[in-house]
């Protein structure tokens, strides 16, 4: 199925779909779009897996940009060629991304690469980066707040109501 039929199932109730750990709604969906940088800024959704909720926001908010990356090309299936790119390894950074004005991780697997990502480019004066969004089970939380604790990014901000199954959140750091 294709972006503009699936975007026609979304309701304002989240819903489990193929290929995305996250549950999507349409109250989700304009959340984030409300959240991230409007074009010419770009958002970088690290482990972007098949690329359906970033398409998603895509399809249905044109002023925001998202560029998905993944380590292997054979994964994506619903973002355009211009809007995905690769790295090498789990453990890759991508360099481009103290360029984007916000990160994107959507149930990452490895607190550790999270950190990465901080330590090598968000703590930078020169970094662009003026906010970081995290989604994934309320579970695994206490996982990877230490990892904005003690960095640039540790005003947290946890939003309820935004259109996600009751065992799942979203947690917004900004630079402060």
């Amino acid at each position: 199925m294709d972006i503009p039929q699936l975007s026609t199932q979304l309701t304002e109730a989240p819903t489990p779909f193929p290929n995305c750990c996250l549950s999507i709604s349409s109250t989700l969906i304009a959340h984030l779009a409300w959240l991230l940088p409007k074009k010419p800024s770009f958002t970088l959704s690290i482990g972007c897996g098949s690329g359906l909720l970033e398409a998603l926001i895509l399809h249905n908010h044109p002023n925001v940009q998202i560029t998905g990356i993944e380590v292997s090309a054979s994964v994506n299936r619903y973002l355009a060629e211009e809007d995905f790119d690769v790295v090498t390894g789990t453990w890759d950074l991508y360099a481009r991304a103290p360029q984007a004005a916000a990160w994107m991780f959507v149930y990452p697997r490895e607190p550790k690469l999270v950190s990465k990502y901080i330590e090598m480019y968000g703590d930078r004066p020169e970094s662009s980066v003026q906010m970081i969004l995290w989604l994934g089970p309320r579970a695994d939380w206490v996982d990877y707040e230490p990892c904005f604790r003690n960095s640039s990014f540790s005003e947290v901000c946890i939003p309820e109501d935004v259109g996600m199954m009751e065992f799942e959140m979203l947690a917004v750091m900004r630079r402060r």
